[in-house]
């Protein structure tokens, strides 16, 4: 498995859609914890996006994953950076 650091960008004007979809974003990232393909998440400070780390096969498979984030199909989300990391020490290390 691959670890992925994934940058969304939130539309500036998606705070209320936001609102209206976190709950069901934040199930959709509680199952992803449980099933162990996402390993940390959280917005940013200034709530203009939220870095995601994923465990997926490759990239294609990570992508088939985040079409199903609730803020996807709510279309909050104007940006995705994705990128593989590696970690090498920390507790994600365990994970690469």
């Amino acid at each position: 498995m691959t670890v992925f650091a994934v940058e969304y960008v939130y539309d500036a004007e998606s705070s209320e859609a936001r609102d209206a979809s976190r709950p069901s974003h934040r199930e959709w990232t509680a199952e992803l914890v449980k099933d162990g393909v996402l390993l940390a998440s959280g917005p940013y400070g200034d709530g203009a996006g939220a870095l995601l780390i994923f465990k997926a096969a490759d990239e294609s498979a990570l992508n088939d994953i985040l079409k199903q984030d609730p803020f996807a199909a709510a279309g909050v989300i104007s940006g995705i950076r994705t990128t593989e990391w590696a970690p090498v020490t920390g507790l994600l290390a365990d994970h690469a």
